[in-house]
């Protein structure tokens, strides 16, 4: 090992030293000061963006490890945790939830179980975002108006893979796992394998 190398890697521990300390401290602040209820456990690696509208419920359960951005867990494509919450909307996230670099926005309900694993830069929408009638999404009241949102629920020991997006009114089954990449459009039952765009089965889980 040079040098060179040997410094690089020496400042690098350090500012991850640091980070490790002040990083959940100040993202505990900044929840708090958003109306966020966490339990013990929490911790985060890096800053997330909050947006909960007044009125909007956001809840997590304990142990909640959280990965924001570059270096917090170098899969590609880093970037900062997002949590919507609309007014009126509920987020709820179990115990023992691990997630890294998600996006998630709220306008309805969405519920995640406990035990549940989040891949990079994985997606979760209840809400088409705009009116699927391109009348009313000529005006910008209209297309509010008629936008649709539903509920998503996904049950105890989920696993989704990176960069995987689930949308508006997806129910997964406890125990099931989505591949990297999928595009979920519709509910899984439990202890089942789906991937792809769309998401298709792809297999039962047995455990022996």
């Amino acid at each position: 090992m040079n040098i060179l190398s040997f410094i690089f890697r020496i400042i690098r521990k350090i500012k991850r030293d640091i980070r490790s300390i002040v990083d959940s401290p100040l993202t505990k602040i900044y929840f708090r000061a958003n109306k966020v209820k966490f339990s013990k456990g929490f911790f985060s690696k890096g800053f997330p963006y909050l947006d909960i509208w007044e009125g909007g419920i956001f809840r997590i359960g304990e142990n909640f490890k959280m990965n924001n951005g570059k270096n917090k867990n170098p899969i590609g494509r880093q970037q900062t945790c997002v949590f919507v919450v609309s007014s009126g909307a509920t987020l709820i996230i179990g115990n023992n939830v691990g997630v890294s670099s998600v996006a998630i926005v709220c306008h309805n309900r969405i519920v995640i179980g406990n035990n549940v694993k989040l891949g990079g830069n994985v997606a979760i929408y209840d809400t088409d975002f705009h009116s699927l009638d391109a009348r009313f999404r000529r005006d910008s009241i209209q297309d509010k108006k008629n936008t649709v949102t539903k509920e998503v629920i996904i049950h105890d020991d989920v696993f989704i893979g990176a960069h995987s997006t689930i949308l508006k009114g997806v129910t997964i089954g406890k125990n099931s796992i989505i591949g990297a990449c999928s595009v979920v459009a519709k509910s899984i039952p439990e202890n089942e394998i789906w991937a792809g765009n769309p998401a298709r089965f792809i297999k039962n889980i047995v455990n022996d």
